[in-house]
């Protein structure tokens, strides 16, 4: 949602914006029914952290320092990967290229040897479909292990930041920040991680669908002057080049998940319903989602379907009136 358009932020001149909650409750259980819904349920799953060091020696920054200024300190330095979101390609990008290899099931495949694959929650083909003999297990009432290897090799660049405290000729003292893409790894030579680790299978016997494996990670990193010791680590070129000497640190989260397709039932307070921003030429709109129907709302239109009898016995009593005709449905959201 667009911060200026529905001034979701505080101040339409700031520089981020706060999203729409989208539902709201009112505390009146009586709005609270249950709903069933057909989602991914996570079977089983593993977390794990993974780390790895990348040494730099005489790294260049730029830009350079401004003539008749000196370096004081180091105020701070910062690290982000990198991306360029106009080449999702692009060699310069931090990747993690992981390859699982699992013992004790096996990943189902085509018959040209791909691998299938199922559209997982983030809506690509991230999950892959699992199987296993689970025959043993599911008579005693268990699920079945497999055990599984998994190796990261991680290429791109990362951003490293140095804030720098400097000081002019008459002491003034100012912030100066100077930047560098630092290369962790090439293609052609990456930066291995490598651990194992364990997860619990489902029946694939007793179910209408097979397991699926979902895996993802998500690095960061943290960069430090190699010996702390700014005399040491930073060195200030005559033409005002800042050097210096660094350890970077890839700091990794993986997660492993056997993924379930199943039903689930869930209390819901109702559909989310937006307030739309306004328009000045059209007055009717349609609406994207049926209307939710409760099951007192379905018994008042059985009533109201049923037909009316009436039965005149015209030789001793007079005919009874028609009968009235079936009030109104209700509006309904």
């Amino acid at each position: 949602m667009s911060c200026f358009g529905a001034c979701t932020s505080p101040d339409i001149y700031q520089n981020c914006c706060n999203a729409n909650t989208l539902c709201e409750f009112d505390g009146t259980l009586d709005n609270v029914v249950s709903e069933p819904i057909f989602v991914q349920k996570v079977f089983d799953a593993v977390l794990f952290n993974l780390q790895g060091l990348k040494t730099v020696a005489n790294q260049c920054f730029s830009p350079a320092i401004p003539r008749g200024h000196r370096l004081k300190r180091v105020i701070d330095i910062r690290c982000n990967r990198y991306f360029n979101p106009e080449n999702v390609e692009d060699p310069a990008n931090l990747k993690l290229n992981i390859n699982t290899t699992i013992s004790g099931a096996s990943f189902i495949q085509h018959s040209n040897g791909e691998e299938v694959t199922v559209v997982g929650p983030d809506g690509t083909y991230s999950e892959r479909v699992i199987y296993a003999d689970t025959r043993s297990c599911d008579e005693q009432g268990k699920g079945t292990p497999i055990f599984g290897t998994q190796n990261i090799s991680i290429t791109g660049d990362v951003q490293v930041a140095l804030d720098l405290l400097l000081c002019d000729r008459y002491d003034h003292e100012v912030v100066f920040t100077v930047c560098a893409n630092v290369n962790i790894a090439q293609e052609s030579n990456p930066l291995f991680l490598t651990n194992f680790f364990e997860l619990c299978m489902p029946s694939t016997q007793h179910s209408a669908f097979m397991p699926r494996f979902a895996e993802f990670c998500n690095p960061m990193c943290e960069t430090r002057l190699a010996t702390n010791n700014m005399g040491r680590d930073l060195t200030l070129c005559p033409d005002g080049t800042v050097k210096a000497n660094l350890i970077i640190a890839l700091c990794i989260t993986c997660e492993k998940k056997i993924i379930v397709p199943v039903q689930l039932c869930v209390l819901s307070t109702g559909y989310v319903q937006l307030s739309p921003q306004a328009s000045a030429i059209c007055t009717n709109f349609p609406q994207l989602f049926p209307d939710q129907l409760q099951e007192d709302e379905k018994e008042e239109e059985a009533e109201e379907d049923e037909c009316c009898e009436c039965k005149c016995v015209c030789e001793t009593v007079p005919c009874e009136p028609e009968c009235p005709p079936s009030p109104k449905p209700k509006n309904r959201r």
